[in-house]
């Protein structure tokens, strides 16, 4: 579908499934390029948006690894709220091991600046960040991610684990609002 709605608002394809089955296959090739040499990798996904990427990047991970979720919350509606609230915390031993934070989309970076910020106190030795989307554009912060699915403007998007209100998650593809 070129065009859908959710809870009365209209959004239009952005960005179809198999350009996204090509990005996270790019990554994941990239990530295992770079990590070859660690003993051990921890990925962290941010929930509830990073579901479906976690997933599908970690299936093509062939890395020692483990995967853990950190859920956080800070959007309602269509924008950021600008306060991030803890929903599940941290449940995963980090100290000297690398970490792949893993995130859907990364647009002011005050989510991102909270769990570097985590990881650094729970002395991870070293943190790279893997985001299908960034809007740099939205970016106010300074931790700049290592992997990088697609460059996007600072419009809303839903799909692919991104939602409205809760809705639109299940979409395969990523859509953008339609003023």
């Amino acid at each position: 579908m070129d065009e859908i709605r959710l809870n009365g608002r209209s959004f239009r394809k952005y960005i179809d499934e198999h350009e996204i089955e090509k990005a996270v296959e790019r990554l994941a090739d990239t990530i295992n390029r770079d990590l070859a040499g660690e003993d051990e990798v921890v990925f962290i996904g941010i929930l509830n948006g990073s579901f479906l990427f976690a997933a599908d990047l970690i299936r093509r991970i062939n890395l020692n690894a483990r995967i853990s979720f950190l859920k956080l919350a800070s959007y309602e509606g269509t924008s950021s709220s600008g306060a991030i609230r803890d929903l599940i915390g941290w449940n995963e031993v980090v100290q000297d091991k690398c970490v792949v934070v893993v995130e859907d989309i990364v647009d002011t970076g005050n989510t991102l600046e909270l769990v570097v910020g985590g990881l650094q106190v729970r002395k991870a030795r070293k943190i790279k960040v893997a985001t299908l989307l960034f809007k740099p554009g939205a970016y106010k912060k300074s931790t700049i991610p290592d992997y990088v699915g697609f460059e996007i403007p600072n419009d809303f998007v839903v799909g692919y684990g991104l939602d409205y209100d809760g809705f639109g998650r299940n979409i395969p593809a990523i859509y953008t609002i339609v003023n």
